[in-house]
């Protein structure tokens, strides 16, 4: 019996293993031109609003993929979506630097959000229908942290060439177009769209009004740190090395927080570990944006500080997600995560601009001033609910488990959802 299982999981790995080599090459090439724009954009003289209105497209186009997808999915299957979509995005990024101006470019980008969407639904409905509700767990993890990882190697992909040159773009390019090949080459079914639908906002609000507010926060902060980081790395004086280093430590310090940070936060009232990591993520915002000048000429301290920021902000998605989940049945989780998820994908597209002209007024350096302010509120919100409203009883209080921020097809992948017919 232990050999039957040993295949059987051997066989489970190979057959979603195509679909994460092709969420790594997707997530890498994305990783490299989320930090290559804006520097890319700075360089050629784009205002810090622009800088600002480029992430906000991209984000606005997001939240449209989120609709679109289903429609495309349903019409033409996976494997062509998925084609179009790698294909659109592969094209759109090599046309930046062919036409460098600012209209041009919030086009491209919302374009790029709107199939990047695309993508991620195609890939997460694949692995939905491949995993059991034995596995989904597992195969979440191996989601979760495949993602983050390709992210970083993303980054480093920076070094290859100068960010003036066409180089970078065409990198991205390829990596897009190296994500058809696993998929192309898999002989995986295509799985049935099972529609999510959403809970109702009034409901979700009287339920968990500290989950929803926290992916408010998420989307606003999120948004505006990898749109505008880079600009503030620049500022300091950091060559591409640093700035790849600088992204690297605080996706890592965000990849390494989530499962301690859940742990603890399944033993406690979830609103005072939400509560806490907002506290110390404003007080790092602060100090990098009084003292960032001061603190690189001691390297280790900056990026210790970096490392701290990523651990607290990064993990407020999942934390609030799971604060939500603690006060909802197990039937309406799903329902209530893609709302939460939209919630904060709206909130995504505000964000650059807002944290854009807080930095057109006071500087680069405010970048963190409006991600302080953002998370110092959520910290006070988060600590005043802990006092007029008594937690969700221990018993209910479901287990922790690090989310995607992708598209709300994921959220069935959560162990914590529903339980799901088995795979065909």
């Amino acid at each position: 019996s232990g050999a039957v299982r040993r295949t059987s999981w051997h066989a489970h790995v190979i057959n979603i293993g195509a679909i994460l080599f092709s969420t790594a090459f997707f997530l890498a090439g994305n990783g490299l031109i989320m930090t290559l724009t804006p520097v890319r954009a700075s360089a050629e003289g784009f205002g810090m609003f622009a800088l600002g209105a480029l992430g906000a497209f991209y984000f606005a186009g997001f939240v449209v993929g989120c609709f679109v997808g289903p429609n495309l999915l349903l019409r033409i299957g996976h494997i062509r979506t998925f084609t179009v979509a790698a294909a659109i995005i592969a094209v759109s990024i090599l046309m930046m630097p062919l036409t460098v101006t600012p209209v041009a470019w919030f086009v491209l980008r919302a374009v790029n959000g709107l199939f990047v969407a695309v993508l991620f639904m195609t890939l997460e409905s694949w692995l939905n229908e491949r995993a059991t509700n034995e596995t989904r767990g597992n195969i979440l993890s191996a989601y979760v942290a495949g993602g983050l990882g390709a992210l970083i190697i993303g980054q480093w992909f920076l070094l290859i060439a100068p960010p003036s040159t066409f180089e970078l773009f065409t990198i991205g390019a390829v990596a897009f177009c190296l994500c058809l090949v696993p998929v192309g080459m898999t002989r995986l079914p295509q799985p049935v769209l099972r529609p999510v639908s959403l809970l109702s906002l009034r409901r979700l609000l009287a339920l968990s009004p500290v989950g929803a507010m926290g992916c408010v926060t998420s989307g606003l902060v999120t948004s505006a740190f990898w749109t505008l980081g880079p600009i503030y790395v620049q500022s300091l004086g950091f060559t591409i090395r640093g700035l790849a280093l600088f992204m690297t430590v605080f996706i890592a310090g965000g990849a390494l927080s989530q499962w301690p940070l859940g742990w603890l936060s399944n033993h406690m009232d979830r609103r005072w570990m939400i509560a806490a990591i907002c506290m110390v993520a404003s007080i790092c915002g602060i100090a990098l944006s009084l003292f960032g000048w001061l603190l690189v000429q001691e390297p280790t301290f900056f990026f210790v500080l970096v490392f701290v920021l990523g651990a607290t902000m990064l993990p407020l998605y999942s934390l609030s997600v799971a604060h939500a989940n603690d006060r909802l049945s197990r039937d309406e989780f799903v329902d209530a995560s893609a709302v939460l998820l939209l919630i904060q994908a709206a909130l995504s597209v505000p964000g650059p601009l807002l944290a854009a002209l807080v930095m057109s007024v006071a500087g680069p350096y405010a970048l963190f001033l409006f991600t302080a302010l953002a998370h110092a509120a959520m910290a006070f919100f988060a600590f005043t609910r802990s006092r007029i409203c008594e937690a969700p009883p221990e018993e209910t209080r479901k287990a922790f488990a690090a989310l995607a921020q992708g598209s709300p097809i994921a959220l069935e992948l959560d162990p914590r959802g529903p339980e799901q017919p088995p795979p065909s």
